[in-house]
């Protein structure tokens, strides 16, 4: 019964209050209303099946339901109302329409997407590290530098032969190239990730601003008591999206008005530290409707040669990035290239670090050469009658760059006579290139530790093997329980198309029934309007 009608009959309008038996009669259109709602309400839940079976390889769709209510019972309860044993149903409505979500799982797969992003990504930047040093291989350093001490035991036996001098000579360029391979190709890959992090970057504010464009939209629609489903869909793809390059935090913020209770509100996304408990600052303030976008500083802002030195949330600049440690794509990219928290003093990240240890290998590799060739003598100086050692370096080495710049004395180049392969000043001694050969074995002083050059080298390529394995085995993990996660959203959240097929034949039979139905209730009225009172016909 519609509400007009329940004013005229306590009126005393439409019908005339009346017991007969104790018992009120209603209006005789009460049934034709109630089922017409009934068929309203099915009709409504019929369209939006169809609107999930259209949306069912939509990427980030959630399926939706009509949530049935009772529509309030006749008579209501008021001083007037009329005498009945108790209140007659009045039909169903479709209430809100809702998307199926759980909260609880999105947060639990933003967290590990966030994982996944960091150690994959970190995991990709090992792998190109392999990939340039290249250990163990037949074209690696160590190969290199073994055939460069062979080729100095060969020139020990024969030192008056030339072609061994040759030899050395050539073996000695190969080491000094690979070096230089080395640290260029490193410099290479380390450019490639600072453009990869600058993306990243601009991709996060991009984000941040759509997000920021999408609450703006969404409390347009909340204020009047509608639910934005797609548009809180498309948010909630923008938040998996962004999960995977920082660790993020969502704080929802009423919309006001006459949102509804079940309205998720506006957004409010804060950028925390791995762990989620510090705030480090606010991408999208869901309050105010504003965006602080994240800003690198580099130590030379010009040409952003230099390792990142500050990072700013719009007004706010951070100079330490421990907070971005392990923090997703943006941390992995960050420790990859290298920053600084000493205003560019010391470097720290994979690629500088490595760098770093080979520029270290390289000199102390140089240093140590070139004193003992300098405490021999070569055929020149023999020649000349030269009876005191003097400085003959082998290597020569720029100290700001030292793998990136060894190179062959110039005086070698050009004659295989300067090679000091003697130590008494004898054309036949050989002692000299055998104490060359020993510098393999030589303790010294590199990068702060006393060792040898191969023991050295050993450790610095089993360390980033250990990272690299590390990298990969937790990038395997966090995929595994990404993808976890995302199976039981999707339990929720997705469409199935068997279900919404059960679904459509059971809101199309309760549309036949309340269809049904008032062919019934009108048969009922055809009789008592053209038949009562008749009598022998």
């Amino acid at each position: 019964m519609t509400r007009s009608e329940q004013m005229n009959c306590r009126h005393g309008h439409h019908s005339k209050r009346k017991r007969k038996g104790g018992f009120f009669v209603l209006s005789t259109f009460h049934g034709l209303e109630t089922v017409r709602r009934g068929m309203t309400a099915q009709q409504q839940a019929l369209y939006v099946t169809g609107h999930n079976i259209a949306n069912a390889n939509t990427p980030g769709y959630s399926r939706q339901r009509v949530n049935f209510e009772q529509t309030p019972p006749y008579p209501f309860a008021s001083q007037n109302r009329p005498v009945m044993p108790g209140q007659m149903g009045t039909g169903v409505e479709g209430g809100t329409v809702q998307r199926m979500r759980e909260e609880f799982l999105d947060v639990q797969y933003r967290g590990e997407n966030m994982k996944y992003g960091y150690w994959n990504t970190r995991a990709e930047a090992l792998y190109k590290m392999e990939e340039i040093m290249n250990e163990p291989s037949d074209e690696g350093l160590a190969k290199t530098l073994d055939r460069f001490w062979q080729s100095l035991q060969d020139l020990a036996v024969n030192p008056s032969n030339s072609g061994a001098r040759s030899v050395v000579r050539q073996r000695g360029m190969a080491v000094a190239e690979t070096f230089h391979y080395l640290s260029s190709s490193l410099k290479s890959i380390r450019d490639d990730l600072k453009n990869e992090l600058d993306v990243t970057v601009k991709a996060v504010n991009s984000l941040a601003r759509q997000l920021n464009d999408i609450n703006k939209q969404i409390s347009e629609v909340e204020v009047h008591g509608y639910l934005p489903n797609d548009l809180y869909d498309e948010r909630n793809r923008l938040l998996d999206e962004l999960s995977q390059y920082v660790n993020i935090k969502v704080t929802p913020v009423s919309s006001g008005g006459s949102a509804l209770k079940i309205a998720e509100g506006r957004f409010t996304v804060e950028l925390v530290d791995r762990t989620g408990s510090t705030v480090i600052g606010t991408l999208v303030d869901g309050r105010l409707g504003q965006v602080n976008e994240l800003q690198l500083s580099y130590q030379d802002n010009m040409t952003k040669t230099g390792p990142i030195v500050g990072f700013s949330l719009g007004n706010t600049t951070f100079s330490t990035f421990e907070r971005l440690k392990e923090n997703g794509k943006i941390g992995a990219l960050l420790y990859s290239y290298g920053y600084s928290e000493d205003g560019g003093t010391t470097t720290k990240g994979l690629y500088p670090e490595m760098l770093g240890d080979l520029n270290a290998m390289a000199k102390a590799f140089a240093d140590q050469f070139n004193a003992v060739h300098s405490s021999g003598f070569s055929v020149t100086e023999i020649k000349n009658n030269v009876t005191i050692p003097g400085s003959k370096p082998f290597f020569t080495y720029n100290s700001n760059d030292p793998a990136g710049t060894l190179d062959l004395a110039q005086n070698i180049k050009d004659s295989l006579d300067y090679i000091a392969a003697s130590k008494t000043g004898q054309l036949g001694d050989g002692s000299n290139a055998t104490a060359l050969a020993e510098v393999k074995n030589t303790t010294m002083s590199i990068a702060g530790s006393t060792t040898t050059i191969q023991n050295f080298y050993e450790s610095v390529i089993g360390q980033m093997a250990v990272n690299a394995q590390e990298a990969k085995r937790l990038s395997e993990n966090s995929e595994v329980l990404r993808q976890s996660v995302d199976e039981r959203r999707m339990a929720v959240s997705s469409v199935s198309l068997d279900e919404e097929m059960m679904n459509m034949m059971k809101f199309q039979h309760a549309y036949n029934a309340s269809a049904r139905m008032i062919t019934m209730i009108d048969q009922m009225l055809d009789k008592i309007i053209n038949n009562m009172g008749i009598v022998g016909r």
